[in-house]
């Protein structure tokens, strides 16, 4: 009888072991799990860090450039133009612009290296024999910004004022120290007088690092790379932003709320949304080139245009759109509509002032999501041009542009490495900021518009 009496309790001690044995087990894989979810976790914002990291460290000083800041004498032995004209009481508007324009051409003809290089000279004595030499100091666009200064106020003429000059690229990139300096004179890009002008200026106070203003307010420039600036690609990305939004996020989302609350379940819908969903998995670049076929080769829209990038990420982002806001109209409770429909409202009147506000927070959400994504894209607006070198600040989507994104691959494939390294992390600090204030705005709308029910 102890024998059989001691087999159970036997039996039982090893159903223990093993049960025991098994939550260990588990437990074990638990936290090993959880070690492994943190470590990836860690991983992951680490390399994010380090990624922004790189980033800030080599954009940040392109907001700060080498500026000569000095006293400009306009003298009037070299800017040889009589007085502005005035328009006469028997002259009609043509004649007097015709006067004016002839005027701004006999400005423009002035020879404005000989002021900039009159007002170095004046820190540099040493240095009057060597013109074209001191003129590597300065880029060579301010010379436009003296005859614009003349153009705007003649009363300067004859006078002095104070100005700030952005200095050449390659002396810009020399004061910072992106140049090594221990190398042979063979492989620098400035004379070695001009490289101890730059020093002693340096010293003197006379060449300092300003906020550069420029960067944002400037279109892109090959012959004057130091004043190159994103003000063309930055508006032309805002024209394209607005023609997105005011495009795809209300097809997208009227769309969506007759694919999900009004149209019949067949095979015709099954079909769209089948296609939907591809489409929102179809390379961006596939877009370009359809936009390319119908916008610019049929309907003859103009090439490197803002419209025309607009109406290309308008394509890209709707499959998106229309996605996001059919998840939101499905997160709505059935009963939401039920009690709509049986105190007597219509079915219109259950979607717009029932399910429509309370699906609004995951709409804009998914919208400006949407939108932020279609900001970075670079390869549709490769193939309908707006890559093409635009040196002036669009005023219409009509006008040819540059995007954010292609100025960045542009910029990293120019000659002039050690300059345009720091300006192209400084323009992707710029994108990256737009497309975080977008972000940072779905979060604000979907807390404004969140309800409760």
């Amino acid at each position: 009888m102890n024998q059989e009496a001691q087999a159970p309790r036997g039996a039982l001690e090893i159903r223990k072991r093993q049960i025991e044995s098994s939550l260990q087990r588990r437990h074990r894989t638990e936290r090993t799990f959880r070690a492994v979810g943190l470590a990836a976790v860690i991983m992951g914002l680490g390399f994010v860090a380090l990624l922004f990291a790189t980033i800030l460290a080599k954009g940040l000083p392109a907001f700060w450039q080498a500026t000569v800041t000095t006293e400009v004498f306009f003298d009037p032995a070299v800017i040889k133009v009589e007085a502005r004209p005035v328009r006469a009481a028997d002259e009609n508007p043509q004649q007097f612009r015709d006067r004016e324009l002839a005027w701004l051409n006999r400005l423009g003809m002035v020879n404005w290296n000989r002021i900039i290089e009159d007002t170095l000279i004046t820190h540099l004595p040493d240095a009057a024999e060597k013109r074209p030499l001191v003129r590597q100091l300065v880029t060579s666009g301010e010379r436009f910004k003296l005859r614009d200064m003349v153009a705007a106020d003649p009363g300067l003429i004859g006078k002095r004022a104070q100005v700030e000059l952005l200095a050449d690229a390659n002396v810009d990139v020399w004061l910072k120290g992106n140049i090594d300096r221990s190398l042979d004179d063979s492989q620098q890009q400035l004379r070695p007088e001009v490289r101890a002008w730059a020093d002693e200026l340096k010293e003197r106070g006379v060449i300092q690092n300003s906020f550069n203003t420029s960067f944002f307010v400037n279109p892109d420039s090959r012959s004057s790379l130091a004043s190159a600036g994103l003000g063309g690609a930055f508006i032309g990305t805002l024209y394209m932003m607005a023609i997105v939004i005011f495009l795809s996020v209300p097809i997208g989302v009227l769309s969506a709320l007759y694919l999900e609350e009004f149209a019949p379940r067949n095979r015709f819908t099954d079909l769209i949304e089948v296609n939907i969903n591809n489409l929102a998995a179809v390379p961006s670049i596939i877009f370009g080139l359809l936009g390319a076929a119908v916008f610019i080769n049929w309907l003859h829209l103009p090439l490197s245009a803002p419209l025309v990038g607009g109406l290309v990420l308008s394509l890209m982002t709707l499959p998106t759109v229309i996605i996001a806001t059919r998840s939101a109209l499905k997160a709505i409770p059935p009963s939401i509509r039920q009690a709509a429909l049986g105190i007597g409202a219509s079915k219109m009147q259950t979607m717009f002032h029932h399910v429509l506000p309370l699906a609004m927070p995951g709409i804009l959400t998914g919208a400006i999501i949407g939108v932020a994504q279609a900001i970075g894209e670079t390869a549709p607006l490769l193939l309908i041009g707006m890559s093409a070198f635009v040196a002036t600040l669009p005023v219409t989507p009509l006008d040819q542009s540059a995007a954010l994104p292609v100025q960045i691959y542009l910029w990293q494939g120019n000659e002039l490495r050690n300059f345009f390294e720091a300006r192209t992390s400084a323009a992707i600090i710029v994108l990256l900021a737009l497309m975080l204030s977008l972000n940072a705005l779905a979060i604000w709308l979907r807390k404004k518009f969140e309800r409760r029910w």
